[in-house]
């Protein structure tokens, strides 16, 4: 089987890593009494920021960075409450009102079947993904993930009714992943997720698993993508171990024409006649539709990076192919071969290729996109998934 691309989004707010920690403190009410919900949880998606109300619905998120953020706010009977907030240079005061779910029968959704077995396990394994690390991950609440196959349109969906509750045993956290929507598209080959996760740190066993994870956590996070968008933003590209060249894709002409004609010649075919190809046709379909031309020399910062009005935005023209040098890749990975059914062996270097589907987006200071479905990447970051997730308030040791 292809090895499927690989499209990550999170619909979340980050903070700058480098700003005044703030208090983020309010009230959740019910939005038709105005009474206080006690024992809700509030927090801050992808990040490790979080609480829960008290007896009169007060809650206090202390130690947050200054930026702009998703707040979430979960409680039973009443529907997921999400707001963007900013959090500046001050403490912020906000008040939540909840919706109560709708009390008719139409809110209870009843299953006719349970998860087919396979379309469950196929979801799981392109969730979680196949590194070393996501072999470490579990997810706890399967009976809460709604799956379902489409033969006709060849796609796999797959949503949660509250939660999806994974374990990351790898580096130390239990993920709940609010408002998933996941979809592979088999023809295209073809994955993507979003959501609103909410990071909590596991507890050690002794210090010498809490130090496995601190150490995990750093091999998570050198080389990842957000590990390279901050290095953008500081433009420390080169200096934090990131090889960026561009790469173009063309389009194979003979390929093309070759499977026009092939078309061509089956809508023409009179019926039970079988189809034959001339030798010349059969020779260009088996070549690739496409071809890439990378350019050896490293692009300099400025072909990638702008300071426009005081932001930093990323900007740059067909691909960028990315390397991480100072890392050897996962020994599970194997990149696919263009033009063989097998992948290939386990190559030497860490390689991504990143898409910009707009002109420009802007960064901010932790490696947060203003608009995340701007890019769309592949390679080696398609690789990982749920099992090198980390928080975006996570800031690694200095060396």
């Amino acid at each position: 089987m292809r090895r499927i691309g690989f499209l990550f989004l999170l619909f979340f707010c980050l903070a700058s890593a480098a700003s005044a920690q703030i208090t983020v403190r309010g009230v959740a009410r019910d939005s038709l009494t105005n009474e206080p919900l006690g024992f809700a949880s509030v927090f801050l998606a992808n990040t490790t920021y979080g609480a829960t109300t008290d007896a009169q619905g007060r809650f206090e998120l202390r130690g947050v960075a200054s930026g702009p953020y998703e707040l979430l706010v979960s409680y039973l009977g009443y529907q997921l409450y999400r707001r963007a907030i900013l959090v500046q240079d001050k403490n912020l005061n906000v008040n939540l009102r909840l919706l109560p779910t709708s009390q008719q029968l139409a809110e209870v959704v009843v299953r006719p079947h349970k998860n087919n077995p396979d379309d469950y396990r196929k979801f799981e394994e392109l969730f979680l993904g196949s590194t070393t690390f996501s072999q470490q991950c579990r997810i706890r609440n399967p009976d809460d993930v709604l799956v379902d196959y489409d033969p006709q349109a060849n796609e796999l969906t797959a949503t949660s009714r509250e939660f999806v509750l994974v374990e990351n045993r790898a580096l130390g956290y239990r993920v709940k992943y609010y408002g998933l929507h996941f979809s592979v598209d088999f023809k295209r080959q073809f994955v993507q997720f979003y959501g609103s996760p909410i990071f909590e740190e596991m507890r050690a066993r002794n210090t010498r698993q809490q130090r496995r994870w601190a150490e995990n956590r750093q091999h998570a996070y050198h080389g990842s993508q957000i590990h390279f968008l901050r290095s953008v933003y500081e433009n420390r590209v080169e200096d934090q171990g990131f090889r960026v060249q561009k790469l173009r894709i063309v389009d194979n002409p003979r390929r093309a024409r070759a499977d026009s004609i092939m078309q061509h010649l089956l809508a023409t075919l009179p019926p039970g006649q079988s189809l034959v190809l001339p030798d010349s046709v059969q020779r260009h379909r088996q070549e690739p539709r496409s071809y890439g031309y990378l350019y050896t020399r490293p692009l300099p910062i400025d072909s990638l990076r702008q300071l426009v009005a005081d932001t930093c935005q990323l900007r740059f023209h067909d691909l960028l192919q990315i390397t991480y040098l100072p890392e050897k890749p996962d020994p599970r990975y194997r990149p696919e071969v263009p033009g063989q059914l097998q992948p290939g062996p386990t190559p030497s270097e860490e390689v991504s290729t990143l898409y910009l589907q707009v002109p420009a987006v802007q960064i901010f200071p932790n490696g947060r996109l203003a608009h995340p479905l701007a890019i769309y990447n592949d390679g080696y970051w398609g690789f990982e998934k749920m099992g090198e997730m980390l928080p975006y308030d996570y800031i690694p040791p200095r060396p």
